[in-house]
Formats: C-alpha cells, sequence, structure tokens
C-alpha cells in the first residue's frame, strides 16, 4: 500500500531541517541549497519533498540512499521505509550523519563509508534508490541493484546542465527513464575521503 502525497509532505513537514546543520543554520528555513562543509549541500526542501514523492514509497520498501550528506534526506527515507542503506564518500559526514540520525532514535538506518557508484551489492536488490549527486550516466551497478518493480530518482548530466530522472524497472526487467525537471546537484565523484 502506497503513502498519500499528505503523509509524506507530514512527515516532511515535521523533520527540523536546522537540526541536519552543522553550520549556515540561520539558513535552515530557507528553499535554497545550503553548504554543509566538505564541498557538499544540503539540498533545498522542496526538491527534497519532490524527490520523495517521485520515489513512489511503501511501508516496506527497502531503500538503497547514495549521498547520505547531512542526514536530513535519509531520514525522511527512513520514516517512510521498512530500512534504508546509505552510503557517504566523505568519511566525515558519513560519521556525523550516522551519529546524528542513531541519536534522533533512528534504527532502520544501515551506514556504509564507500563509493556508491558501485552500490551495496551485499544487499542488493533495493525496491527504491535515491541518487543525490550527478554524474555522466547511470551507473550499470545501481540499474543491476534495482528490483524489478522498482524505481530510482538520479540527477544526471555535468555542472552545468543536469536533469532530474526517474528510472523503473518493470516486472520483467525492462528499464525506461523518464525526465522530471531541470536541476543542480553536486558532482557524483567516484572513490573516498
Amino acid at each position: 500500500m502506497k503513502y498519500s502525497k499528505s503523509k509524506i509532505k507530514s512527515c516532511f513537514l515535521n523533520l527540523d531541517r536546522k537540526s541536519f546543520m552543522d553550520i549556515h543554520q540561520e539558513s535552515a528555513y530557507f528553499d535554497r541549497a545550503v553548504p554543509i562543509g566538505h564541498g557538499q549541500t544540503i539540498s533545498q526542501p522542496s526538491l527534497v519533498l519532490s524527490m520523495t514523492l517521485y520515489l513512489d514509497l511503501e511501508p516496506d520498501s527497502k531503500v538503497l540512499e547514495i549521498g547520505t550528506g547531512s542526514g536530513f534526506q535519509t531520514a525522511l527515507l527512513a520514516e517512510l521505509s521498512r530500512a534504508v542503506y546509505t552510503i557517504e564518500r566523505i568519511n566525515a559526514l558519513y560519521i556525523r550523519a550516522e551519529e546524528r540520525l542513531t541519536a534522533l532514535g533512528y534504527s532502520n538506518i544501515h551506514f556504509l563509508h564507500g563509493d556508491g557508484h558501485s552500490g551495496w551489492q551485499e544487499h542488493a536488490p533495493f525496491d527504491r534508490i535515491m541518487v543525490t549527486a550527478a554524474g555522466g550516466e547511470v551507473p550499470q551497478a545501481l540499474i543491476n541493484h534495482l528490483a524489478p518493480g522498482g524505481r530510482m530518482i538520479i540527477p544526471v548530466g555535468d555542472t552545468f546542465h543536469q536533469e532530474l530522472k526517474l528510472i523503473t524497472k518493470s516486472r520483467n526487467g525492462e528499464v525506461a527513464h523518464s525526465f522530471i525537471e531541470h536541476v543542480m546537484f553536486v558532482e557524483f565523484k567516484s572513490g573516498t575521503e
């Protein structure tokens, strides 16, 4: 059974963005991306909500998130899913997000410091995948990790032109790509820091 839009919006509105920011807290309630250090940002609230709505989560969804960042999007996914597996490539952000989300009482989030391009094979497949950084293409490993009937939201493009895409995999394994909107995300980099 899928969540209603009003239920998702209610969960979103109950999250205080400021509590996911260690710097620039004065900008927490503006609808814009804000730096969180290490060359990364916390996405604008309206985009976090929009991407979550397109993911079409269900209570028993198993979700892979690429790019934990501050943990704001992670918390929203955890509110609406059975389990969230989140990967962050920058160690300092990974440590801080795990501390923050654990302190907030989330017990259904699994953390990994690693390179999101290769996904998390040990726990694949995933019903839903959320990617919060933009690369030139959709990594094949992530398509492979998507369960039949699954959905992935991912920004694709370069520094100057990015498209938010919905990737779906049918029950018989056919993959389709749909354009949602033009966006601007940080670069989806390989490796770890």
